[in-house]
């Protein structure tokens, strides 16, 4: 619990340190007419978005289960995640019709604010950096971290593009490093958007491979089969996964002892963290298909239903539901 309010407080002062980055990239580039440190402004707002989306999840996390959310808030990343990336899409297009403007009428950009603006961005935000490069095990965190990262590079380039209007008088640079930071918004927000529709069908987190996930589970001792697995996202950090294996007549004892076993090396391997997994002996009901509206069809045998987020495992008797 500490390692979480540690977490919330390094997420929290680096959201505010990048606001006033913002602030200052903002002011500087009204009075410096300089459409590329405005795009690095915008590309800061995505900042503030990676920063607050992954303060927010930590904070919903901490919401207990309750009847009508039985998983949980943690899906309430989704939501803004979606938010984030329309928002960067409207960025992008807003950016990019300024800079087309700009390279058929440029304007006059006064170079030394520009350098003095993007300057400090990069000092601010390499402290922001350094607080979150010791914990970037959170996908949330690690998102965050490149997003900074992202930004840094991008405001050395609007430290280059300033020296050269200072030194060249060549306004075409402005706009043109413009187009170039709203290309990296627009990858930002493309990968935003794939994930997050990722996350709303439900589809199998890319960093789990579910050929490696069945071997796991058909490679353990009295296992003959398994069918029906899912893997999915619960949010970016939390994965579930539901699987009937098939196992050979046994005690219902030692079934437990099976699936405590699958639910340890599963969590550990992939990081699954949420598993609920139906053992059939006698009479498994592979054959059976499951399409739309087939899930819940009779099992006319005992099972054990055993989830590692509930209290413990369950026997029902014959005829109950399927999952």
């Amino acid at each position: 619990m500490e390692h979480i309010a540690a977490r919330g407080a390094t997420l929290r002062r680096a959201l505010l340190l990048t606001v006033v980055i913002l602030l200052v990239e903002l002011a500087g580039g009204l009075a410096s007419h300089s459409l590329a440190l405005l795009s690095d402004a915008g590309h800061v707002l995505t900042d503030i978005f990676a920063l607050g989306l992954a303060w927010f999840a930590l904070e919903q996390s901490k919401r207990p289960a309750d009847r009508r959310r039985s998983y949980g808030y943690q899906r309430v990343s989704i939501l803004a995640a979606l938010v984030n990336a329309v928002t960067l899409i409207v960025i992008v297009l807003a950016i990019g019709y300024e800079a087309v403007r700009r390279l058929m009428a440029p304007e006059p950009v006064q170079g030394g604010i520009v350098i003095l603006a993007a300057l400090i961005g990069i000092a601010v935000n390499t402290y922001v950096i350094l607080g979150l490069r010791g914990d970037t095990k959170s996908l949330n965190i690690r998102a965050a971290f490149l997003h900074v990262a992202g930004d840094i590079g991008a405001s050395v380039g609007v430290v280059v593009a300033g020296a050269v209007i200072l030194l060249t008088g060549w306004l075409y640079i402005d706009p043109l490093l413009s187009l170039g930071i709203a290309a990296l918004i627009a990858f930002g927000a493309w990968g935003i958007v794939r994930e997050t529709v990722n996350l709303l069908m439900e589809g199998t987190p890319t960093e789990v491979d579910l050929g490696q996930v069945t071997r796991e589970i058909t490679g353990t001792e009295r296992v003959a089969g398994l069918h029906d697995l899912h893997v999915w996202a619960l949010s970016s950090e939390e994965t579930a996964l539901s699987v009937h294996v098939v196992v050979g007549e046994c005690p219902l004892s030692d079934a437990e002892h099976l699936v405590r076993d699958l639910e340890q090396r599963l969590c550990s391997r992939f990081d699954i963290g949420h598993t609920t997994i139906q053992v059939e002996s006698c009479h498994p009901c592979g054959d059976i298909k499951h399409g739309a509206g087939e899930h819940n069809h009779p099992h006319e045998h005992v099972r054990l239903v055993a989830s590692s987020s509930s209290a413990g495992p369950r026997a029902e008797g014959s005829g109950g539901p399927g999952r």
